[in-house]
């Protein structure tokens, strides 16, 4: 029995560190001290405004409002070093900051002043667990809107790395950020619980009211990713006064993989055939992830022995499914249920969407390739059909984040930028309730029509 049971650790050990990619918690690191200081947003001369933000690996990003963005990281001399977008191509932008002690940021020149505000710090109770939220409100007395930022997947502290905490109140909205239960200061397990999210989401939204007292005009929520599944459910369960969403799909969790694996299958040159047995594959891996790792493994070995020769079957990624083939259905008994973050699998997006009566924006990333708008942006213009406050907005040629991007020779991708326009567009509705009759940018208006 004791030779079973080391056995079994030992398994356990390997797979951990040598697979299951998809469940590797990620981890806040804390921001050098040296780098925090320059953190804020700027007026620069010439009237434009430039965010400086930390990053998750060492350094920071720079972000101009009309998408344009950069890494900078300093080296042991102090020295400051920039690469486009997120490539480590180098920027030839000049870009200086000065020292901690003597700030002094300059972009092409142009000296910037950093705008201040007065944050309020607040705990206040989410579901079953503690929250750590801030309120930011552009300077003055008057009222304002409010934006309740809402998370996606990440497992990183808000108020930390979030931007729109400094972009919308420079432009006169404000904003409520928190980290999500189990991130930074909140307490609990991180979730990918939709429906306590949801009620996480919809408790901050009151706090967000309660601090900002008569200063709070329209209350909403706003977010990406995986807060499309989030916010409406959310606002089943408050009262907002208006709704953003952008990158999000309009369909199940479990989609996100089925049509990343398409995807890469077109990507790889197979044609329908092989994406139609692919399919048969996603929908069992599917099902696997949906159990919790306790059913469906009978179907998914009779199609590894069916298809697990086929040429396109190592073309298969996706969120999960190309790990999933690759371990047998002991091992993903094992450590799966080890490492289940209560993701709902199987939501239907489209109840929530439907009844959501309030100002609705969803934008799209046309050619996302972690959130594959196709099927998405059906169910939106069926939606919008039968409700006037939905709209729908598209960025063709963008990636997940509304990020365009260049595409090597091998067809990986690497984000160069924001797409233009997409900063105003989001300023625009939240702070004034409607989009400009101007373009923004290349964004193509779906709904209404």
């Amino acid at each position: 029995m004791r030779k079973v049971i080391v056995s079994v650790l030992v398994l356990a050990a390997l797979l951990v560190g040598a697979g299951f990619w998809w469940m590797r918690p990620e981890r806040d690191k804390p921001i050098d001290p040296r780098i925090a200081c320059h953190v804020g947003i700027y007026r620069l001369d010439d009237g434009r405004l430039l965010d400086v933000a930390p990053m998750s690996e060492p350094g920071l990003r720079w972000r101009l409002m009309d998408g344009r963005t950069g890494k900078l990281k300093q080296d042991a001399a102090g020295r400051w070093s920039g690469t486009v977008g997120w490539s480590e191509r180098a920027d030839a932008t000049p870009v200086t900051l000065g020292t901690c002690e003597a700030p002094a940021i300059a972009f092409e020149g142009h000296p910037g002043t950093k705008l201040a505000f007065a944050p309020v710090d607040t705990r206040f109770e989410g579901e079953g667990e503690t929250l750590a939220g801030r309120l930011v409100l552009p300077p003055g007395d008057g009222p304002v809107p409010i934006a309740v930022m809402v998370h996606g997947s990440e497992r990183y502290s808000a108020r930390t790395f979030n931007a729109f905490q400094r972009i919308f109140p420079a432009q006169g909205i404000g904003v409520f950020v928190y980290d999500k239960r189990g991130t930074g200061e909140s307490t609990g397990r991180y979730s990918q619980d939709f429906h306590l999210l949801a009620a996480d989401a919809a408790a901050a939204l009151k706090e967000a009211r309660r601090l900002a007292g008569p200063r709070a005009s329209r209350v909403g929520y706003s977010g990406g990713s995986q807060a499309g599944w989030i916010e409406p459910l959310a606002a089943q369960r408050s009262d907002p006064d208006f709704v953003a969403i952008s990158y999000g799909l309009a369909d199940s969790p479990l989609a996100e993989d089925r049509d990343q694996v398409r995807l890469d299958l077109i990507k790889a040159g197979f044609g329908e055939d092989a994406q139609a047995k692919a399919r048969e594959v996603t929908d069992a891996t599917g099902a696997v992830m949906a159990s919790g790792f306790k059913e469906g493994f009978d179907r998914l070995e009779s199609l590894k022995a069916k298809y697990g020769k086929e040429p396109w079957w190592n073309a298969m990624q996706g969120e999960y499914t190309g790990e999933l083939v690759k371990h047998s259905p002991l091992a993903l008994r094992l450590i799966g249920p080890l490492h289940d973050e209560g993701t709902s699998w199987g939501h239907d997006p489209m109840p929530p969407l439907r009844a959501t009566k309030v100002p609705l924006l969803w934008i799209i990333a046309g050619s996302d390739a972690e959130a594959p708008p196709e099927e998405s942006r059906r169910r939106l213009l069926s939606v919008a059909r039968v409700n006037a406050n939905v709209e729908v907005v598209e960025f063709p040629g963008t990636d997940h984040g509304i990020i365009e991007f260049e595409t090597a020779a091998d067809g990986e991708r690497t984000g160069i930028r924001y797409a233009d326009g997409y900063f105003p567009m989001l300023v625009d509705w939240i702070r004034d309730g409607r989009l400009q009759a101007s373009p923004y940018g290349q964004a193509q208006r779906l709904a209404p029509q």
